[in-house]
């Protein structure tokens, strides 16, 4: 009877755990295919939120790849300039707007490693508002500086096959890939 209890708490936590889960999937179709995001709404709450308003309204479906350094990181988000659907789509200002609400910084212990999501920022810390990047590998000196709410979990070589930026100017990109669709699975 001990077993058969020990089996059913087993079985219930596991079915609890992809049901949280679930609520945090996040699937960004790019060109080359889908990734799956795994969302961290216990790390970053706020963030996590307004990704997921952001997704669900569709601001993010046709925003480009605006800046993506080799080795570093994909930059991407800017709902305002950056989105190839939008009237307001200015390439040359893409990665300079947002949505307009900034979020207030929820830095936390996660690091920033190969695939980690985390959020584009001006000079002050609390100025994240929808632009975020994808780490393509491991940058420790970005740990507490920026706050990570999430981590690619399935199809990171799609990530790695973005379109690079010119080196020599800071990563920035002619003929951007972009964002297809974002949405919470």
């Amino acid at each position: 009877m001990k077993k058969i209890f020990c089996l059913f708490i087993l079985f219930f936590s596991l079915v609890s755990t992809s049901i949280v889960a679930q609520d945090n999937l996040m699937i960004l179709k790019l060109t080359y295919g889908e990734v799956k995001i795994e969302l961290y709404p216990e790390k970053a709450p706020n963030h996590v939120k307004r990704f997921k308003e952001l997704a669900d309204s569709g601001k993010y479906d046709g925003v480009v790849f605006h800046r993506v350094i080799d080795g570093f990181m994909a930059q991407t988000g800017d709902v305002q300039f950056g989105n190839s659907n939008s009237d307001t789509y200015d390439l040359r200002r893409a990665g300079t707007g947002g949505s307009g609400n900034n979020i207030e910084a929820e830095f936390n212990d996660m690091p920033h490693k190969r695939g980690t999501l985390s959020m584009a920022r001006a000079q002050d810390p609390n100025s994240a508002d929808s632009q975020f990047f994808i780490c393509f590998g491991d940058t420790p000196h970005l740990d507490g500086q920026y706050t990570v709410w999430g981590e690619v979990i399935e199809g990171m070589e799609f990530v790695d096959a973005i379109k690079k930026g010119d080196p020599i100017k800071n990563g920035l990109v002619d003929d951007p890939d972009k964002i297809i669709k974002m949405w919470i699975e």
